[in-house]
């Protein structure tokens, strides 16, 4: 086949995807600039493993480790530690490993066992973190959610932690509601039970959308190393830190937390090059992006997009708010850009429809809004979650505003209700 049929029927079948600007499910990035895209096209066929090949493509890397790790405030951000990953979860990973590691190391040198790990963190965390303690061997202690408390909170936290605990996830900004977990709270109680006699337990921080927002939205907030008892932070460069999919961080506040056996010394077409990466090739073009938006941005400018993203969020979930049949989760208006909202009347008997109905409909117009449960001991609240990112304006939001309204009212006069099943959600 030439290359102009074989394009043309690749590009026919694409035409059958949803339209990214459209989808409110994701908090991947869905746009770039023109000279970002041209970044990456001319960067598409670099393997990123290969150091010595393209030395300054890992040049870009260092540089965006040691700007991350100055906005997270680490403790000597020039000698900073820390690389990129495909994404959050594999930075999960590899602080979940570095965590279980240096548990392992104090526990033999001690004399005691090492073969009942576990990691504590709420029932809310990214699958990720479920697949690192299967995969890794680590019981995955998940603090169950109730009614009124949608994430992990201190005093849950401490409760589940006993000595073969090599670490407490939290969250900064929930895919289920966009909120914060109090990480500076869940750092004191573990502070108090370590200076109590307990086990000296440390914090990671999952911040995969946050870290790109707190620092510029939330700039008071005490989240990150400032508080000695956080080890790492992981976070999503392809979300809100405006790359295309395919780039994650995550840096430890001192060389010390991440353990030597961890890092491989390879000689690689020519050269030795230290390596602690689950993958191995991968295209450097993702990487080059990331540096293109810092660089471009700049703090200020950063600053500017969160905050447009949030405002959006403020005035969207205010207006769903206004709607009679919908009650608010999370509001937009604080955590990352993104906010909840259910049914006020869940059973069907006032408005006699549900989330799923509802996520249902907006998919005739072309939006893309999941509709989903929380997990155990909080599934009986359905909701509804919009995520608001850079190049979704007011207009939009205007746009998804009228036709929410009218699937609601559409739906209220046909009172059709569908099974309660989960509809595109997606972390």
């Amino acid at each position: 086949m030439d290359p102009e049929s074989a394009y043309q029927l690749v590009h026919d079948e694409l035409m059958l995807d949803g339209n990214a600007r459209l989808n409110l499910a994701t908090f991947v990035t869905t746009w770039m600039e023109p000279h970002a895209d041209r970044l990456m096209a001319e960067c598409a066929a670099k393997n990123m493993i290969d150091k010595d090949e393209y030395p300054q493509t890992a040049e870009l890397e260092a540089r965006c480790v040691s700007i991350l790790a100055d906005l997270w405030h680490a403790p000597d951000a020039s000698d900073a530690v820390g690389c990129s990953t495909t994404g959050s979860s594999e930075a999960c990973m590899l602080a979940g490993m570095a965590m279980t590691r240096r548990w392992r190391a104090a526990r033999r040198a001690a004399g005691l066992p090492t073969d009942r790990p576990n990691l504590v963190m709420g029932a809310n965390v990214q699958v990720c973190w479920e697949k690192f303690a299967r995969y890794w061997d680590v019981e995955a202690r998940l603090v169950p959610l109730a009614p009124g408390r949608t994430h992990l909170t201190a005093n849950e936290a401490v409760r589940h932690c006993d000595e073969n605990t090599v670490g407490v996830v939290a969250i900064l900004g929930s895919t289920f509601d966009g909120t914060y977990e109090p990480v500076a709270e869940i750092a004191a109680v573990l502070d108090r039970l370590a200076a109590g006699g307990g086990p000296d337990v440390p914090l990671h921080v999952d911040a995969a959308s946050g870290g790109f927002v707190a620092p510029f939205c939330d700039p008071d907030l005490v989240w990150d190393f400032q508080l000695d008892r956080v080890v790492s932070i992981n976070a999503s460069g392809h979300k809100y830190g405006l790359v295309y999919p395919g780039v994650g961080w995550v840096l430890w506040r001192e060389r010390s937390y991440l353990p030597e056996e961890l890092v491989f010394h390879v000689d690689y077409l020519g050269g030795t090059m230290p390596t602690f990466a689950l993958n191995f090739s991968r295209p450097g073009a993702q990487v080059v992006a990331q540096y293109y938006s810092l660089l471009r941005h700049g703090h200020e400018g950063y600053r500017q997009v969160m905050q447009g993203c949030r405002d959006v969020a403020s005035r969207l979930s205010d207006r769903v708010a206004a709607m009679g049949p919908f009650e608010m989760v999370s509001d937009g208006a604080t955590g990352i850009p993104a906010f909840a909202f259910a049914i006020r009347d869940p059973a069907g008997a006032g408005t006699g429809f549900s989330v799923f109905d509802v996520s249902e409909m907006l998919r005739t117009r072309g939006w893309q809004v999941p509709a989903y449960r929380f997990p155990p001991a909080l599934q009986e609240l359905a909701v509804l979650r919009v995520v608001v990112r850079n190049g979704f304006g007011p207009d939009l939001t205007d746009l998804l505003a009228a036709d929410l309204r009218r699937a609601a009212d559409r739906l209220t006069t046909s009172g059709h209700t569908s099974p309660s099943t989960p509809a595109g959600f997606h972390h």
